[in-house]
């Protein structure tokens, strides 16, 4: 039937409107010479208005069906992964002992007890027990628990509910909020008793959250693999972290977990083969903890014999360049360029030196990081467009950078040029020729430096703070005011303080999709002092392979790919950055970059990478990652022949479900409260009985259509104008 739904004020403004546009109807049928055309013209007037008026008081047609079916009970019970979680006590209701189950469990047995009898005595109502969030058999990472959905579904397939039990840890990681559903039950007048199974408080448990490890590493060199376990048991830990191939080879690490809290670490290892290799990062199961499960992660590495170009520009051949050069010449993995504008003697030559700053885009995109020493803008040495060309490099193709200014204060001239915003602390410029010590002052780790790869001097975490307090240490520093934002401070000075505290000498920062490292000393030479080469060797080897690790993720011959994350998770967004080159080694200028994606399922697609506006062949794209595993990458370049680019990336395998979490009753109180049931806590299961008896009968499943907002609705008023407008044309015309 129709029903309207007028205010008082729009109730007046429509019959006021119905008897003026009737008087005006009457007047132009009673002066027209063709009343009998007249008069089915001013009818369909008055329809039209009549219908307008009627809109105007919302109407809505409303059908009412009476079910001819017994009332339904309906019990919804969870299936997820996270109720198969051990921390249900069992109530008295349900078992004569006294036992701790999982969720699951718990279920099944208030399932299958006699608990549901009563409902179903004498025909009265009938009872239905359905599953929901069953995980995928074939992809149990990518299930989850959804709890809108099933309620939604079961209002809409079901006309004579009752009401609604729900057995559920409160957990949902899927779909709409919850409360959608109990706001759908209100309105049906359904109501919903949700009853929650599970701890609040989360299970003793170490659990081994994330393995951040990189890509590829260098044969002989050690890589860092940074990790996070989080420990819920109530005291501190003391356990082993161990890494082992699949060789056998491990290398193990001590660490002290405190309570309810995370650790984020990381463990040292050196690639000793080339190719893939699957490595297993474990701790072991501690006392009292319930989850042996999540206490291990495996992912694989590659090595990679790897040959990094640098170029090292200096003026004066202090003993800071000459140990430098001299460090990376004998560096194996290193292929090494100097260029050195001596102030007397003109630019340097000899082996592994150039004469000029290369000045083709070609030869100095060929280098994965540069060294500026004590040099800057003026006559013979550098010039402004060549410092634009560095910074290009950098932020354009994932080259690296470092800073090393001299006593001279040559870099201080830096300040004026694109390179500017890539130096990664603020100079003095009063103080060009910064500050000399009368005696040797140390270089302090800060927390970042104790961590970080540049400053690991030793084979593991624990000996390395020694080694850095017995180096010898510096006589001159740049003149440092403080970090910029942004920047990563790795050590400072260690007896000198400024006005914004210790002063930063070992500074890294981000710069478009390279790297730049500021040294602010000129002493490291001396750490060979009773070593030999061990240290200063390792340092600047480690710098040079960080500098350049985003920029030879994966190299073809006339594409070089890399991305961010390396080691994403499902659900996450991956950033493919390409630079692109020709087939004499320029920077691609026209032309694109596809790539061709593979999944772990077989499903593929391309993309098209945008390019860059510079004139360094860069392109960037960006697809999000929905399942783990394997994602095979073919990077190829419009109209190259040359073999395509092919890399993997591996996306970790983080399940959506997890086991161990507390319950979130709270989830299951909210929805009881808006559909206006009430929350059955497991203690009080006998009562749920006297609650759901005491339930009215189902109210009559009334269906609204609100015709004032009804596609079909404004059809046929269209069509009705239309008709009257061609009407009018007609009339007059005869």
């Amino acid at each position: 039937m129709l029903h309207l739904s007028p205010t008082p004020v729009t109730l007046w403004i429509g019959i006021i409107a119905l008897i003026l546009i009737g008087a005006v109807s009457f007047l132009t049928w009673k002066r027209s010479p063709h009343r009998g055309r007249t008069a089915v013209l001013e009818i369909l007037r008055m329809l039209a208005a009549l219908a307008v008026v009627v809109l105007l008081w919302q109407p809505e047609w409303r059908t009412t069906i009476h079910p001819d079916t017994k009332p339904k009970i309906a019990i919804l019970w969870d299936d997820s992964k996270s109720m198969t979680t051990i921390d249900a006590p069992l109530p008295p209701v349900l078992s004569e002992k006294s036992e701790i189950v999982s969720r699951a469990d718990w279920v099944k047995k208030a399932l299958v007890s006699d608990l549901w009898k009563p409902f179903e005595a004498a025909g009265a109502n009938e009872v239905e027990s359905i599953a929901f969030a069953t995980p995928d058999a074939e992809n149990t990472a990518l299930s989850g628990t959804d709890l809108q959905s099933p309620l939604s579904a079961l209002l809409e397939n079901q006309n004579n509910l009752r009401a609604v039990v729900l057995f559920s840890d409160g957990d949902y990681n899927l779909g709409q909020p919850p409360v959608v559903a109990a706001q759908k039950m209100r309105l049906r007048g359904v109501p919903l008793f949700p009853i929650p199974v599970g701890s609040q408080t989360r299970l003793p448990d170490l659990d081994l959250l994330t393995v951040a490890a990189p890509t590829y590493g260098i044969i002989g060199e050690n890589v860092q693999i940074p990790f996070t376990i989080r420990s819920s048991l109530d005291r501190q830990v003391r356990t082993i972290v161990r890494l082992r191939d699949d060789s056998g080879r491990e290398q193990t690490k001590d660490i002290v977990l405190p309570p309810n809290s995370e650790t984020y670490d990381s463990i040292l290892w050196r690639i000793e083969k080339e190719g893939s290799s699957m490595l297993e990062l474990s701790i072991p199961v501690a006392d009292g903890e319930l989850i042996a499960a999540n206490n291990t992660r495996k992912f694989t590495i590659a090595g990679r014999p790897e040959k990094i170009r640098v170029l090292v520009i200096e003026s004066l051949p202090r003993w800071e360049y000459r140990f430098l050069r001299n460090a990376l010449s004998r560096d194996p993995g290193v292929e090494l360029s100097c260029l050195l504008f001596h102030p007397a003697l003109g630019p340097g030559g000899g082996k592994d030196y150039i004469e000029a700053f290369p000045d083709k885009l070609e030869e100095l995109a060929k280098y994965d990081v540069i060294f500026l020493g004590d040099v800057g803008v003026g006559k013979d040495q550098l010039t402004r467009e060549q410092c634009a060309l560095i910074r290009g490099l950098v932020e354009n193709q994932a080259s690296g950078v470092i800073f090393m200014p001299g006593s001279r204060g040559h870099q201080l001239s830096l300040l004026d040029t694109e390179l500017s915003d890539l130096i990664p602390v603020i100079l003095d410029e009063d103080k060009p020729a910064g500050f000399s010590e009368s005696i040797a002052a140390p270089l302090t780790l800060t927390t970042e430096g104790r961590g970080s790869l540049l400053t690991m001097l030793g084979n593991n975490e624990q000996e390395n703070p020694e080694i850095w307090r017995r180096l010898p240490g510096f006589y001159w520093h740049a003149p440092v005011i403080k970090a910029k934002g942004g920047s990563e401070v790795l050590a400072t000075h260690g007896s000198r303080r400024g006005k914004f505290g210790p002063v930063p000498l070992l500074v890294t920062k981000p710069a478009g999709s390279g790297k730049v490292l500021f040294m602010g000393i000129d002493s490291a030479w001396r750490w060979r002092r009773g070593v030999e080469d061990l240290y200063h060797y390792r340092f600047w080897g480690q710098v040079a392979r960080w500098m350049s690790y985003q920029r030879n993720m994966a190299a073809g011959q006339r594409v070089r790919l890399f991305f961010t994350p390396e080691r994403p998770e499902p659900g996450s967004t991956v950033t493919l950055n390409a630079n692109a080159f020709d087939a004499n080694g320029a920077p691609l200028e026209k032309g694109g970059v596809a790539i061709d994606l593979t999944a772990p399922d077989g499903r593929t697609q391309r993309i098209e990478l945008q390019k860059n506006e510079s004139a360094w062949g860069a392109f960037n794209g960006r697809f999000k990652i929905d399942l783990p595993g394997a994602w095979k990458i073919r990077a190829t370049t419009s109209g190259a022949e040359d073999k395509p680019l092919e890399t993997t990336l591996l996306a970790q395998g983080v399940e959506i479900e997890k086991t161990g979490q507390p319950a979130h009753p709270e989830v299951l109180e909210e929805m009881a409260r808006v559909s206006r049931g009430r929350v059955i806590q497991p203690a009080q299961l006998a009562d749920l009985v006297k609650e759901i008896k005491a339930l009215p009968e189902p109210r009559p499943l009334e269906s609204r259509i609100p015709l004032w907002s009804h596609w079909g609705t404004l059809v046929a008023l269209v069509c009705l104008l239309g008709i009257f407008w061609a009407g009018r044309k007609l009339n007059g015309a005869f």
